[in-house]
């Protein structure tokens, strides 16, 4: 039986409930709920699926990530967005960060088999977000203010079992 696996950060749940407003505001007044199905957070690795048998494997692996950086600071300031047609995302922008781009390599050096482009972002809107009501939203929030800041300080593997789950941490653990 396959499930599927992806790494991530999460802010604190504090910061979850802030951007949890955003997401209800989007679910009430734009049709879009689906966000609301999970909770805030930067993805580091996409998800992939693979053979529960081999989720062992996923954990060695994952502890094998080079975590030796020291806990960092990420701010969230205001909102982007990726204006597909076919699949709009609305977002909360994290502020470019080193250590957050030398994190996610590190992640990328040990699972490499999918490549995919690293745009850090918390989603907001997505899926079920039409573009006419993305188009609506994004007059909204393009210009709305929203900036706060949490510490990094682990990475979590999360395995999908109706909903996402973490199922490992690895602690930054830098000089």
């Amino acid at each position: 039986m396959k499930k599927m696996y992806f790494i991530a950060i999460y802010p604190p749940q504090n910061i979850i409930e802030e951007i949890n407003v955003f997401k209800k505001d989007l679910a009430t007044n734009f049709a879009n709920s689906k966000a609301l199905k999970n909770e805030a957070h930067i993805t580091l690795f996409p998800p992939f699926d693979r053979e529960i048998e081999l989720e062992d494997d996923i954990h060695t692996v994952f502890q094998k990530i080079d975590t030796n950086l020291s806990p960092f600071e990420i701010t969230l300031n205001g909102f982007g967005s990726f204006p597909n047609p076919k699949n709009p995302v609305l977002f909360v922008q994290p502020e470019h960060n080193e250590n957050l781009r030398q994190l996610q390599l590190h992640v990328k050096e040990k699972f490499n088999f999918k490549s995919y482009s690293f745009n850090p972002h918390i989603t907001v809107g997505y899926r079920d977000l039409t573009y006419e009501n993305f188009m609506k939203a994004w007059e909204i929030y393009q210009n709305k203010p929203y900036k706060t800041k949490f510490l990094v300080d682990k990475i979590i593997l999360l395995r999908h079992d109706g909903k996402w789950i973490p199922i490992a941490e690895k602690m930054l653990s830098g000089k």
